[in-house]
């Protein structure tokens, strides 16, 4: 029985007594009305007659909004007419403002995003009866603000505008935007189209072939290598139409580098469809039948990068580039910032459109990892500027197993982009012209203003999260829905089989086609005669090595003593008009006197003339940190600022008119995105000196994910080469736990294979030739060192100026005082500060049997070299191993993993630390200098 015969007497609904429940009811009878109106009652008759009178409405509204009429704005929202007095044209307008204002504040709510087609939230703020406006209101003109200008409209076609605009496929939030300029663009782009792009022929052939190419590649996956792990993009085919589309619009506009970064859902697809890698290759890496090829090495497939030359439809070509990205998820997302930054400069693009982020994410990570969010606290800052990231976010609408409702607290996974002042475009990933209409908008607003855009494709995923997994154990009935469902292809090709743009014999032979290339690529993947070559190093990495460290490796870094008295001296001219500060005034004389040999150098001053020496001779300096402009000890002054104007000088930028650029900057107080990003810059600038400085060294474990999944290890993995220093404060001087480890013992946890150089430097000029021989080699390894806070103003801890002008880093220093070998009763062997300690301590107990030697380089572990300094002293001379750190920290653990009990079987092997502890220092000051007490009288065998 229809609703009509079972409710043909009931009257219509009035406002005062609507019932929201009752919407299924009224729905049901307006699709009677639609039908047979003979078969309501005359009462529901002029009901529906009085807002239907309009007939060019009614198929859009039915195709557009099934089972809802004009009114029926949402299912707790619907319109009901109203009674009473109408009201002036002037409150009309106020109210069609308050209303036209809703729809571009809230209109996204209503959107048709979901493919799987998942009830709307209430929106009553959305329907004209919210506002009082009655049915007969609907017919009035009232005026709309278009791109044309302003315009008179009927308020039905003001309503029906904003719905087609705000409520389809596509939902905009960018009303929390504050600029009204980037508002009003960003208004007058939607509404003039309607949120619709008029593709031409070709273009839409080209999606249907990407969708294919999507398509084909998963079943052809999922055949040939069942149950294999592949990430599968099933479900979000739309991606593959999405970033060609964005990749040609991009090459149009003029950008010619693009890097990405995606996680593992999909990445298979679009390395084999976007990047350009051979399947064969893909392939290859599923049948994995060569056992020692990637022993202790390497990394899965689908974490893998790639690099090619993409050529557009106009015969342009723009280089593309996919990072090699871990399982975390997101926190590629700054190293791809880095790398872009680091390309942009060597363009000398100071636009910033040369090179563009591209960052591809997955909806539940977006909302889930702190990194995300200093990704994009980065976009806006000086340091970090790359023109603006395009975001996509693949919204499968869950986690591996968990729902949106338990991974968020937001309504949309998006939500922390709303930190920016950007666009955010929800957008059905089952209607591709209308993703093609997002790419563009995308686009086009980068390009406009510089900024960031995401885009959040709403999708699902089809299989579980890896092939081996059963979905419907916790989604039984999200996976009924999908299982339901065609694939996107599908129901594109069906569409353009309706306009007459395709035949069913042409889009047959596409995927015929496809599916051909993938049978002789993986006939080649199997045929032995068709190996791979080894990969080589190239582009800007031509010329540079890793591997094992070797001392034949090691260069003159010393520079001439007249031009490093000029150098320094430089640094103090200030402009003429600059007005320093008074105590920066006096810190100046204290540097001319250092550049005329009169005062010894300090570690800034040796600092400095580092950066200096290597900006003179072209190499490129960045230095980026937590108050490194400054300083976090006020000791480097690397800008000056004028005390009437703020205005800051770098004296490092103006040496000569040929330097290299020198960039320091300051960051935010953040970790992981910095340090992510100096990483992903040092990717692409392999001859600069790139630096990221902690503001106290145990500050580093916040990014503990960028040294375990990228620095100490992407060489291994991947074949990737850094030359990134890390510089963090390091020393024991009653700081408390927080301020004095960097947990040196982390990073030689982590060392082996010649990974990464660890070091620990005790004088200005050791730290002056360690940084030029970080650039000055040919062989790239990170660099880890372990920078001093009381010795930067330590009375012992300086250096001549000569100390610069010859050598170089000294991996062993020995002791300066030259004990005869043979008199030495003990050899204390350290790292860092405590050395200052016991030459102090050895003087106050006059002692002329005890040696002192340093391991400035603590990894590499310098083997060969100490035996060399040790050889003179006598069998079974105890060597002992003093250091700050209890004894389960710092570099004892190391040392006594590698060399035993007794070092280089002649010397017995003792170790004075503080005591086991799973804090790295105490908090009371007094405690701390009764532990250094007992350390130094322990040294030297003092009871």
């Amino acid at each position: 029985m229809s609703a009509s015969e079972q409710h043909n007497g009931s009257p219509p609904l009035q406002e005062a007594n609507f019932d929201p429940q009752s919407l299924p009811f009224v729905e049901a009878l307006y699709e009677d009305y639609v039908r047979n109106p003979g078969a309501l009652s005359a009462e529901w008759r002029r009901y529906f007659d009085q807002f239907d009178r309009d007939s060019r409405f009614r198929p859009a509204a039915e195709s557009l909004f099934p089972r809802r009429s004009l009114f029926h704005a949402s299912p707790a929202g619907a319109f009901s007419p109203t009674s009473g007095s109408p009201i002036d044209d002037a409150a009309l307008q106020e109210r069609v403002d308050r209303l036209v204002h809703a729809y571009r504040v809230r209109g996204h709510i209503l959107s048709h995003v979901d493919p799987l087609s998942r009830p709307l939230p209430p929106t009553p703020e959305l329907t004209p009866a919210f506002y009082g406006l009655t049915t007969s209101d609907l017919d009035r003109p009232a005026a709309i603000v278009t791109a044309k200008g302003t315009e008179v409209r009927t308020v039905r076609r003001i309503l029906q505008h904003l719905r087609n605009t705000y409520c389809r496929s596509i939902g905009a939030q960018f009303m929390h935007i504050d600029e009204l300029t980037v508002r009003k663009w960003l208004q007058q782009r939607m509404e003039s189209t309607e949120n619709r792009v008029v593709l031409k022929r070709d273009v839409q052939l080209r999606i249907l072939g990407r969708l294919t190419d999507a398509v084909v590649f998963e079943e052809f996956l999922q055949k040939k290598y069942r149950g294999a792990k592949s990430f599968s993009l099933e479900g979000a085919e739309s991606l593959i139409p999405l970033l060609d589309l964005l990749i040609e619009k991009a090459a149009h506009e003029g950008t010619q580098e693009i890097v990405l970064g995606m996680a593992h859902r999909g990445r298979l697809n679009v390395l084999a469809n976007i990047l350009g890698k051979k399947p064969r290759a893909i392939f290859r890496e599923f049948e994995d039948v060569d056992a020692n090829l990637n022993s202790g090495r390497g990394d899965v497939k689908y974490h893998l990068g790639y690099s090619s030359d993409w050529k557009t439809a106009s015969g342009g070509v723009v280089h593309l580039s996919l990072c090699f990205n871990p399982s975390h998820l997101e926190f590629i997302n700054p190293v791809v910032l880095g790398r872009t930054r680091a390309k942009q400069d060597r363009f000398e693009d100071h636009d910033r459109r040369r090179g563009m982020s591209l960052l591809v994410h997955g909806d539940a990570a977006f909302a889930g990892e702190g990194v995300v969010q200093e990704t994009l606290n980065l976009s806006g800052l000086a340091a970090y500027h790359v023109g603006g990231a395009i975001h996509v976010i693949v919204n499968n609408q869950l986690g591996f197993t968990t729902l949106p409702q338990d991974g968020r607290s937001s309504p949309y996974a998006t939500d922390v982009a709303k930190m920016l002042q950007i666009p955010i475009f929800h957008v059905n990933g089952e209607d591709p012209e209308a993703v093609a209409q997002v790419v563009q908008l995308a686009l086009d607003f980068r390009s406009e203003f510089q900024r960031d855009v995401v885009i959040d494709m709403y999708c699902y995923r089809r299989r579980g999260h890896n092939e081996g997994d059963e979905p419907a154990f916790t989604q039984p009935l999200m996976c009924r829905t999908i299982e339901e469902r065609d694939p996107v292809r599908e129901n594109y090709l069906e569409s353009m089989l309706l306009l007459g743009e395709i035949t069913v014999d042409e889009a047959v032979q596409i995927a015929e086609d496809r599916r051909a290339l993938l049978e002789r690529e993986l006939a080649l993947a199997r045929d032995p005669e068709s190996a791979p070559a080894n990969e080589t190093l190239g582009g800007v990495w031509t010329g540079y090595e890793g591997g094992p460290e070797a001392l034949d490796h090691d260069v003159e870094t010393g520079v001439p003593r007249d031009a490093l008295s000029a150098l320094l001296e430089s640094q103090m001219q200030l402009p003429a008009d600059f007005h320093p500060h008074p105590k920066i005034e006096r810190w100046i004389q204290a540097r001319r006197e250092m550049a005329a040999g009169q005062r010894s150098l300090d570690w800034a001053a040796a600092e400095s003339l580092a950066l200096a020496a290597l900006a003179v001779d072209g190499v490129r300096i960045r230095l980026t940190g937590q108050d490194s402009i400054r300083g976090t000890f006020s000791h480097r002054h690397a800008a000056f600022f004028d005390v009437l104007d703020g205005k800051p000088y770098f004296p490092l930028q103006h040496l000569t008119g040929d330097q290299a650029p020198v960039e320091i900057g300051n960051s935010p107080l953040s970790e992981n995105g910095p340090l992510g990003f100096e990483y992903g810059y040092s990717l692409d600038c392999p001859e600069g000196l790139v630096m990221w400085e902690a503001q106290f060294g145990d500050f580093v474990n916040a990014a503990q994910v960028i040294i375990d999944q990228f620095i100490v290890s992407a060489e291994d993995k991947w074949r990737r080469l850094s030359g990134l220093v890390l510089l963090l404060p390091h020393g024991y001087e009653g700081q408390g736990p927080e301020h004095s480890s960097a947990r040196l013992e982390r990073f030689l946890t982590l060392a082996a294979e010649d990974n990464i150089q660890v070091v620990v430097p005790t004088t200005p000029a050791q730290y002056f030739h360690l940084l030029r021989r970080q650039v000055m080699r040919r062989w790239r390894k990170p660099l880890v060192v372990m920078t001093p806070k009381s010795l930067l103003r330590h009375p012992q801890a300086v250096s001549a100026l000569d100390d610069l002008t010859r050598g170089t880093f000294s991996r062993v220093l020995p002791d300066p005082n030259n004990p005869d070998p043979k008199r030495t009763r003990r050899v204390l062997l350290c790292a860092g500060k405590i050395y200052y300690d016991l030459v102090q301590r050895r003087e106050e107990l006059k002692r002329t049997d005890v040696a002192i030697v340093r391991l400035e380089q603590l990894y590499p572990l310098p083997t060969e070299i100490l035996r060399k300094r040790l050889t003179p002293c006598a069998k079974d001379t105890p060597v002992v191993w003093v250091q700050d750190e209890p004894a389960n920290m710092g570099a004892w653990p190391f040392l006594r993993f590698h060399w035993q009990s007794r070092l280089f079987d002649q010397f017995p092997l003792f170790g004075v630390t503080r005591a086991e502890s799973a804090s790295p220092a105490t908090g009371s000051g007094s405690a701390h200098k009764l532990e250094q007490q007992r350390l130094l009288e322990q040294a030297f065998d003092v009871r």
